[in-house]
């Protein structure tokens, strides 16, 4: 019985932590380069039950012996074992903004594989964001939304000087004043080994861009955020009535609980 009430609680956190991983992606469905979480629910490792009895020697003092029988394996419930961001392109939206700067795949050579831009974080590591939407801060470097700084192919912070500058398709930045800087574009050969923090960037095994892949880069537009609005709606719906439904058996448990209590055993 007590299993019982393990298996079902069970049940309820995992649909509940799939519920806040697609609330989350609901709430950045509007953000650039945002790459929507899939949660995936694995079931605990199956146990495998004996029962145990006693076996009765037939002599002239008979005496008892414990035995174990197999009953069979079982699974005691579910868990959220990860989340795993989906890597497919975004649509490409224009904004007309000098600043913005959409990433568009080409060709990879590897089917897990996906490029970004190289950012750098307050530790003085490297991370990697699909999210182009750039500002210049108050000393003319370009950086992100969040305020890190975009950095070039050799690894230093790019110096626009000033809003006026032009972004080529294959990523060279070239001032008003003539000075020429190459984005620092990353690749990862399996983007599901890579990890999202807190800002979105992703932190991992990334590196240079290999001679068979090809991408485009777009100035003044964004990659949106590759989130289906109305596929996270109905995913939201199921996990909310699998977890009610899951609800509904723990309340059955409590009252036969209840009754093996309150009732079972009474006299009179």
């Amino acid at each position: 019985m007590l299993r019982g009430f393990y298996t079902v609680a069970s049940g309820m956190q995992a649909q509940q932590r799939r519920q806040e991983v697609l609330s989350n992606n609901m709430a950045n469905v509007n953000t650039p380069g945002y790459k929507a979480d899939d949660a995936a629910i694995r079931a605990f490792p199956e146990m495998l039950t004996y029962h145990m009895g006693k076996k009765t020697i037939p002599v002239s003092h008979s005496f008892n012996i414990p035995v174990n029988e197999q009953i069979g394996s079982f699974n005691t419930g579910v868990y959220v074992q990860e989340t795993i961001p989906n890597h497919a392109q975004g649509d490409i939206r224009e904004t007309n903004v000098s600043t913005d700067l959409a990433l568009v795949n080409g060709k990879v050579p590897d089917e897990t594989g996906s490029l970004f831009f190289t950012v750098q974080l307050e530790n003085g590591d490297t991370a990697y964001t699909r999210n182009g939407h750039f500002t210049v801060d108050q000393d003319g470097y370009l950086t992100a939304g969040s305020g890190h700084y975009v950095l070039d192919s050799a690894g230093n912070r790019i110096q626009t000087d000033g809003m006026t500058f032009t972004v080529s398709s294959n990523g060279v930045v070239t001032t008003a004043a003539g000075n020429t800087a190459e984005l620092g574009m990353s690749y990862a050969a399996d983007a599901n080994d890579l990890v999202k923090d807190d800002y979105g960037f992703f932190t991992g095994d990334a590196g240079e861009v290999p001679a068979g892949a090809e991408f485009t880069i777009q100035q003044g537009a964004l990659e949106g955020s590759n989130v289906d609005a109305m596929q996270t709606m109905t995913e939201m719906m199921s996990a909310y009535r699998s977890f009610e439904m899951n609800q509904r058996v723990l309340k059955a448990y409590d009252q036969s609980m209840g009754k093996a209590v309150s009732e079972i055993g009474r006299i009179g």
